[in-house]
């Protein structure tokens, strides 16, 4: 197997998380050294790194407050003094709450935005640093979601931060181009377990009633394409959107 991502080193918003889980180990498989971050759940960042380890990869994990300028500061920090360089940002840590509009109160709207858009932006602020020091060139890959893209029943604050990460995408990839970093956005559909796992049966069946591919999407299959986007085989790729959703 080629391995895409050998020589580079990754860092991953979320690495504890359903799907993070699985772009981390994705790409240790294709030769990454791979940093991710957690918030509270040490044991399984703890297995994460003894995993990819076990399987011959190296990797860190980094306890970090997206939402905390100091957080990520020193977080992002400690990760360059270990690997001395950083080439793929993963930003794919975020939150989301199911509840309908009425029910939203202005701390929920704050603290969605507030992880999966301010967040997005301290750590992309802080891993471009060093790119553009390191004159190497880069990518980096934003997670949003068809739930900004399309008229779906899904929780609007979600919705609005997901849409807001497409528009940061579309920014920051014309701003990045001078220094050859290239910066993309995947958006899912519905996935297995994760954020999928407690949606409502009545939203559950919609989507696969006009899925083509018939399921929900598999967190790997995500991964897969993250790497893809990280990689030189995507060289051409940049300022894009790619809906990841089994054709909606």
């Amino acid at each position: 197997m080629t391995m895409k991502l050998t020589g580079k080193t990754a860092f991953i918003t979320g690495g504890t998380g359903h799907l993070g889980e699985k772009i981390a180990l994705e790409f240790a498989a294709n030769g990454a050294d791979v940093i991710f971050t957690y918030n509270t759940n040490s044991e399984k960042a703890d297995d994460l790194c003894r995993r990819i380890e076990a399987a011959g990869g190296k990797a860190m994990s980094v306890k970090m407050d997206v939402t905390s300028e100091k957080s990520v500061a020193e977080g992002v920090a400690a990760a360059a003094g270990r690997f001395g360089r950083i080439d793929i940002l993963v930003n794919n840590a975020g939150i989301t709450q199911v509840m309908p509009l009425p029910l939203i109160e202005a701390e929920d709207w704050d603290e969605t935005f507030s992880v999966n858009v301010k967040g997005c932006f301290l750590v992309t602020k802080e891993v471009a640093r060093l790119m553009i020091g390191a004159n190497a060139g880069g990518a980096i890959i934003n997670m949003g979601s068809v739930a900004g893209l399309r008229m779906l029943e899904v929780p609007v604050h979600y919705a609005a931060s997901k849409a807001a990460i497409h528009g940061f995408t579309f920014a920051l990839a014309r701003e990045l181009t001078r220094y050859k970093i290239r910066v993309n956005c995947i958006a899912p559909g519905l996935l297995e377990g994760g954020v999928g796992a407690n949606i409502a049966k009545k939203q559950y069946d919609d989507f696969i009633a006009h899925c083509s591919a018939g399921r929900p999407g598999k967190p790997e299959e995500v991964a897969k394409l993250a790497v893809f986007l990280a990689s030189d085989d995507a060289s051409y790729i940049n300022s894009q959107i790619l809906v990841c959703d089994g054709g909606l």
